[in-house]
């Protein structure tokens, strides 16, 4: 168990690290230049988006007119930008294994490092290749400099005639009104949401992370004025992950919404998503059946399902405004017993023979997600978040009860002195906390963890 819940814990670290400074976040000043507008007219605080450039997204990047169509624009325009974030940060995590005296056992002790340091680069392409033909590349980095594609989707828009149709192709984002690709917070905790990529301790279910961006298709309309949504997308079960190394698994996810007036207020917005799928739990192998590095590729067998619910609610009180997310989870008890992600190592594998563990239970939890942000000026956005996740059935009747619980909290500001058409600047400063329940690696006691970083983060 000790185990167990020392590598879950450092997965969570792992992928909350990796997530936060490789990811996208779709502000681009290309757009701007385009249609020479200052970034604050799609942006609440870039990259998080406002009510109209939620709607000049959910148009396929176009504003429905005449320069919609690339061949109104100089034949020097490139819709192209640049992100990269240089900063200074703190990390500590307050009960890490470490060899007590060499070679006479382990213990646990705080770490705590803190120095100069560079995000990822993001290399962001996108808008229209004719009137009603959109796309999005987007080749993203690591801090090392090594790239993957974060997102690469054609669409097409306003198919016969109606906003009501539009159909994608391709890796993207799940149509989430809180949306994790253009999160304001950045530190290592923060960066991703809790609520999206909560897994439970000694789960091995890695595909249903809704913050993720997804390989499948997507049909998905909207009222002429945006207030009504709807989408629904086909998903292959890879968690984005390229090359078909998972099998023949597919997951849906439909989302709707709908936005109105508060008055003088703002517009508010209401709506639910639910992600339905299933996944293997079994692969054949060349090499032994408990040996990950001999998985054949594509060869997932025994597939079992999960699904997540949830609530979204976006609602404004003049500069003061609410982000709400709460989320039911639910995974097959197959997945809850340690059986999932053989291919990526993490988890066991469900051989013919195997049978489940005496009294094993599917796991279930609840999430709930709250996200405050005070915006003073368009320059200036204070910035408050709270997240809990919460266990409501243990795979492991003798677990205790709240064993994976997570509280995390973060706040901070972005200073944005530049938002032009050109290049946008933020000076950025944040500081995250979380804890997790019973996961410390070798007393299974409270593991917590924080951040605290001050950088400059600029697109252009």
């Amino acid at each position: 168990m000790a185990s167990s819940r020392s590598t879950v814990a450092g997965l969570l670290l792992s992928v909350a690290c990796v997530l936060t400074f490789s990811s996208s976040a779709h502000a681009l000043p290309a757009f701007a230049r385009k249609y020479g507008l200052r970034c604050s007219a799609c942006h609440e605080a870039w990259p998080m988006l406002n009510y109209f450039g939620q709607k000049f997204k959910d148009n396929g990047y176009q504003l429905m007119n005449d320069r919609d169509a690339p061949i109104w624009q100089n034949p020097s325009y490139w819709p192209v930008t640049f992100r990269i974030i240089p900063y200074w940060h703190r990390e500590s995590t307050n009960k890490v294994q470490v060899d007590t005296v060499a070679g006479t056992g382990a213990g646990e002790a705080q770490i705590t490092s803190h120095g100069f340091d560079l995000s990822g680069l993001d290399f962001h392409t996108g808008g229209t290749i004719e009137k009603n033909i959109s796309f999005y590349v987007l080749p993203s980095s690591d801090p090392t400099g090594a790239f993957h594609f974060e997102t690469v989707m054609g669409r097409f828009d306003n198919l016969f005639g109606s906003s009501w149709l539009n159909f994608k192709l391709g890796k993207f984002e799940l149509d989430n009104l809180v949306s994790e690709k253009r999160i304001l917070t950045l530190t290592p905790i923060s960066g991703v949401y809790q609520t999206y990529h909560f897994i439970p301790v000694g789960d091995g279910n890695f595909f249903g992370q809704i913050g993720d961006n997804q390989l499948g298709m997507e049909v998905m309309g909207h009222s002429l004025n945006d207030r009504t949504r709807y989408s629904a997308a086909l998903l292959s079960s890879n968690d984005g992950n390229v090359n078909l190394q998972y099998g023949n698994s597919y997951s849906g996810y439909f989302a709707a919404s709908q936005a109105f007036d508060v008055g003088k207020l703002g517009t508010d917005r209401v709506g639910f998503y639910a992600m339905i799928g299933e996944a293997p739990t079994y692969y054949l192998t060349n090499g032994g059946p408990t040996d990950p590095a001999n998985v054949i590729p594509g060869s997932g067998r025994a597939n079992r399902s999960f699904n997540r619910e949830g609530f979204v609610g976006l609602f404004y009180f003049g500069k003061l405004d609410f982000q709400v997310v709460t989320q039911h989870g639910w995974d097959s008890a197959w997945f809850g017993a340690g059986f999932g992600d053989f291919v990526g190592g993490n988890a066991a594998n469900n051989t013919p023979t195997t049978t489940l563990p005496a009294g094993a239970r599917a796991p279930s939890w609840n999430g709930y997600l709250l996200e405050t942000h005070y915006v003073y000026s368009p320059q200036l956005i204070f910035i408050q978040r709270s997240e809990w996740e919460r266990m409501s059935q243990q795979a492991n009747p003798a677990s205790p009860s709240n064993l994976g619980n997570i509280d995390m909290y973060t706040f901070g500001f972005r200073y944005m002195p530049i938002m032009t058409s050109r290049a946008g600047f933020a000076w950025h400063n944040e500081y995250s906390w979380v804890r997790q329940k019973g996961t410390s690696p070798v007393t299974g006691t409270d593991l917590t963890s924080s951040s605290l970083m001050s950088g400059f983060d600029f697109d252009f």
